[in-house]
């Protein structure tokens, strides 16, 4: 019941944004109601400046599983240094999270499974076990599951039926039967897997 309470959720979100987001799992979620939920989903809607950004900015947050908080560090982060164009910054720090990285993999079939692989310490990073989701994982890098999570059903699932393609940034080695991921190259603001319009983001976070 949990879990079908939790796809509920998802795809309420989704609807809401009226855009899928692969981070959350399953797809579907505009299939049968490609509207936002609600008596009024149907109507036409006026959104202010400030709704549109947020919006936007909530994309972020749903797909990657962050809080507010742990975005606006983030921003800061890629604001260092005092360059104009930051967001493909923030995206390369997203989606080179090791949450997200062992999701793109098809290790994980959504954000959030991925954490509780790493958080629970089957994730290896360059034959290292690490238990933090927020690892940013440098170019070179290879990851891969403990023998037991290889034979567990997240990975078997998942890895049969990836919720994305494998981006070009990743790549694939083997050991035994088993998959590796590499990463290729840091990826930046055309990696991110969903329609996204930056300029927005950037506006709402204009004053940090």
């Amino acid at each position: 019941m949990r879990k079908l309470g939790q796809k509920k959720t998802s795809w309420k979100i989704q609807r809401s944004l009226m855009v899928e987001l692969p981070g959350l799992g399953k797809p579907g979620a505009l299939e049968r109601r490609a509207y936002p939920p609600g008596q009024h989903g149907l109507a036409r809607r006026k959104f202010s400046e400030f709704s549109l950004r947020l919006k936007e900015k909530q994309k972020l947050m749903f797909h990657y599983g962050l809080r507010e908080e742990q975005l606006r560090r983030l921003v800061k982060t890629a604001k260092k240094g005092g360059t104009k164009n930051w967001m493909p910054k923030l995206i390369g720090i997203l989606e080179s999270r090791l949450d997200n990285v062992v999701f793109r993999l098809g290790f994980a079939g959504s954000t959030s499974s991925a954490r509780q692989l790493v958080t629970h310490g089957k994730v290896l990073v360059d034959g290292k076990k690490t238990t933090i989701p927020s690892l940013f994982v440098k170019k070179g890098s290879e990851i891969k599951l403990t023998p037991k999570a290889y034979e567990g059903q997240v990975y078997q699932y998942s890895i049969k039926q990836p919720r994305l393609m494998l981006p070009d940034w990743l790549e694939y080695t083997s050991e035994g039967e088993h998959k590796v991921g590499k990463l290729r190259v840091t990826p930046d603001d055309q990696d991110i897997p969903f329609p996204f319009e930056q300029r927005l983001v950037v506006e709402f976070y204009s004053s940090i």
